[in-house]
């Protein structure tokens, strides 16, 4: 904006000074002057703009194809982690429990769940005091983990104990942040019940996870024990206690020591949430089979449109990435693709290749599905075409993926997004070049202004001396007249 304001400035004052000499030659020296400048740079500034425009052109196709290849991934991983292509977890009885895949492993079939008890976690609350601001002593209380079983506790002594520090004038409320500030499994918190502040201690879920509470006072600052408990201790104190879930998996007692269950069904993580003795109820899971030739039919149509944008961007007439290697070696991967083995630890006679889910390329490089071959692949092996539809290391999806992957990896040159960022950096030097041109014929116009000024102001001057002697040979000849 600066630049603009000072060529203009200029502009006008030297337009004023050609004005003031009486306009010398008659030439308007200042649009002379800005005709020569833009002339003398007209041939580079134009290779510039030839140049940027091609970048630009260049920067969009790669661009446009490198999302396509994204959004394909993206939506096909969609679609098994969550979609169509997921056996996901259906519960009869949707109180009893919640249920979401884990990991690799494809559930299958049918289980009978029966819930006869939740995992609940031990509660305690401490004597009653006047408030959240009252002192309680100062000393140590010691949490020691273990099992609770009526008056007795079985520490385990693989699981550390955990000593807070209380100091002179701690209130209940400080013991509580004290406790939470340790991150040992319990939370604390101070109650204001009818009976006064109480301070409220939860343990994690588990029969395992009950705890009691020792203190160690400082010598004249006693008043900490009363905070301290154990099984012996006064009964009316525990609010409640830690205990395992008791879960049936088809009839067979499972480990459970918690509400959340990773364990029990392979594959499955379920959250228990209700139980329901005695009236089992049934997690089955829905059959990614039957959505498969759907599936195979949208993969065709995405890649038919990214081969489409290819070719016509690879044109080696009038193609924008005719021979960028990013986009040549895309055409390359998606030309391998019915063949590539995607499932290499798959069993003798059953599917490992697109081409077995029905995937043909045709001579135009343009895909179609082969519904004969599919139907016969989801006859004979029905299973193993669904595992290649997993959200592992091998199947469709992972190697769509690895396609996108490839073409968006910007340390690579080969690839689409090598090739973004060499474009990229092409166009800023061409900006900075064209700034650069700008400056020089800026420096050129002024410089021209310059001199025609001075040349226009000897012209001016001739002219006047020539009118003088013209004036005086006319009044002379009058004379002799």
């Amino acid at each position: 904006m600066a630049t603009t304001s000072t060529t203009s400035a200029t502009t006008s004052a030297t337009s004023s000074l050609v004005t003031a000499l009486g306009g010398g030659s008659g030439v308007d020296m200042t649009a002379l002057a800005n005709s020569l400048a833009v002339a003398q740079f007209a041939g580079r500034t134009d290779q510039i703009s030839t140049k940027s425009d091609k970048l630009d052109k260049q920067i969009s196709a790669a661009s446009n194809l490198k999302s396509m290849l994204l959004s394909l991934s993206t939506s096909l991983g969609e679609r098994v982690r969550t979609g169509d292509l997921s056996p996901q977890p259906k519960i009869g009885n949707a109180s009893v429990a919640s249920a979401a895949l884990s990991g690799s492993t494809l559930p299958k079939g049918s289980y009978s769940l029966e819930v006869s008890a939740l995992a609940t976690s031990q509660a305690l609350a401490s004597p009653a005091y006047a408030a959240a601001t009252s002192t309680v002593g100062a000393g140590t209380l010691t949490l020691r983990f273990g099992t609770v079983a009526g008056t007795s506790f079985t520490e385990d002594t693989a699981h550390a104990a955990v000593d807070i520090t209380v100091p002179t004038g701690a209130t209940l409320a400080d013991v509580a942040s004290a406790i939470n500030a340790k991150n040992a499994g319990v939370t604390a918190y101070v109650a204001n019940t009818t009976d006064g502040a109480k301070l409220v201690l939860k343990g994690a879920e588990g029969a395992a996870n009950g705890f009691a509470l020792e203190a160690t006072e400082t010598v004249g600052e006693e008043g900490l024990a009363n905070l301290a408990w154990t099984p012996a201790g006064a009964a009316n104190r525990l609010l409640a206690t830690a205990g395992n879930a008791s879960v049936k998996i088809d009839g067979l007692s499972v480990n459970a020591t918690g509400n959340t269950v990773t364990d029990a069904i392979p594959g499955v993580t379920l959250t228990l949430t209700g139980t329901n003795s005695g009236a089992p109820t049934q997690i089955s899971f829905s059959n990614p089979a039957t959505q498969i030739t759907t599936v195979m039919q949208d993969l065709v149509s995405a890649l038919n449109e990214v081969v489409s944008e290819l070719q016509t961007a690879t044109d080696s007439k009038t193609g924008d990435l005719a021979r960028d290697s990013g986009a040549l070696a895309l055409k390359r991967s998606l030309g391998a693709l019915t063949t590539t083995i995607i499932m290499p630890s798959a069993a003798d006679g059953t599917p490992r290749t697109l081409a077995d889910l029905g995937l043909s390329i045709q001579r135009d490089g343009t895909f179609s599905l082969n519904t004969t071959r599919l139907n016969a692949t989801m006859t004979s092996a029905p299973e193993a075409a669904s595992a290649m539809f997993t959200n592992g290391l091998y199947g469709v999806f992972a190697t769509i993926d690895g396609i996108s992957r490839a073409a968006s990896t910007a340390s690579n040159p080969g690839s689409l997004a090598g090739s973004l960022a060499r474009y990229t950096t092409q166009k800023t030097k061409l900006t900075e070049d064209k700034a650069t041109l700008a400056a020089k014929q800026e420096t050129l116009r002024q410089q021209l202004v310059a001199r025609f000024a001075v040349t226009d102001t000897r012209v001016g001057n001739s002219k006047s001396t020539l009118s003088f002697l013209q004036n005086q040979i006319d009044a002379w000849n009058s004379k002799s007249n």
